[in-house]
């Protein structure tokens, strides 16, 4: 009786083995790379999602997933096109389209794609001057994109997107970025000055064009400004001094010389 129980307990534990590689079940965004005798079928090489049927020691069946994969990479040293050195990393956005080639064509598609985007990172922005990687950072992403793209069209990798993170400059070129930026602010302060003097010098010629046409105008503002200052500084003493005496002082000169 025990070795029947024995002998039955091992069959079900071989009939359940059996079954496990006999079915198996894919995810939604899953497919199954089968290989029959070593070869993928054009026809029935690719299946899935749901309940996959599998010729035990027949057929083998590679899972791969179709959803987009965010790869981080890591800093490379660049040597810019004006020589600036900078550590430059970036993240890739790709996802498998053709689950075969992706399995027939490369060995590892996240490691190959990886080392494709290292290369092409450095080779990319080491033709850009430091100025544009800064400035133009979308058309430096869409340049990444397009060339890693079509190096790994091939395993039916599709890259969406390659976007630069981070710039990490040298403390020299922090400190000649700042000092840079500070005579750029300076210059752009003297410009606004200037057009402030320029205006204000064309306000004052319109000004004594007018006062010129009705001398009483300039002896008003003379007493608007003395009003003025009594007004904002009352500890101030001013002693009024007519005009025309100032006038009749300067020809009483004009006639002695």
């Amino acid at each position: 009786m025990q070795i029947f129980a024995t002998s039955f307990l091992f069959t079900i534990i071989i009939f359940f083995a059996i079954l496990y590689n006999i079915i198996k079940i894919l995810k939604q965004y899953e497919r199954g790379v089968i290989f029959t005798l070593g070869k993928v079928s054009t026809e029935q090489g690719v299946k899935g999602p749901g309940i996959i049927f599998l010729w035990p020691g027949i057929q083998k069946m590679v899972r791969v997933s179709l959803r987009t994969v965010t790869m981080d990479v890591p800093s490379q040293d660049v040597i810019t096109k004006d020589n600036v050195t900078v550590k430059v990393n970036a993240v890739v956005y790709f996802r498998v389209i053709d689950p075969a080639k992706a399995v027939i064509e490369v060995e590892d598609f996240y490691y190959a794609t990886s080392q494709i985007a290292q290369t092409t990172l450095r080779s990319v922005l080491g033709q850009n001057t430091f100025d544009d990687l800064l400035s133009n950072r979308d058309a430096i992403n869409a340049e990444l994109q397009k060339v890693i793209d079509q190096q790994t069209e091939p395993w039916g990798v599709k890259v969406t997107t390659v976007e630069v993170k981070n710039v990490d400059l040298p403390a020299e070129m922090q400190r000649a970025i700042a000092i840079q930026a500070q005579a750029e602010r300076e210059r752009r302060a003297k410009i606004i000055h200037a057009e402030g003097e320029l205006q204000a010098s064309a306000k004052l010629s319109e000004a004594a064009a007018v006062i010129s046409k009705n001398p009483i105008a300039l002896q008003l503002r003379y007493l608007q400004t003395l009003t003025e200052i009594g007004t904002e500084k009352n500890t101030t003493i001013v002693f009024p001094l007519p005009i025309e005496f100032m006038s009749a002082f300067q020809k009483l000169i004009e006639k002695k010389n």
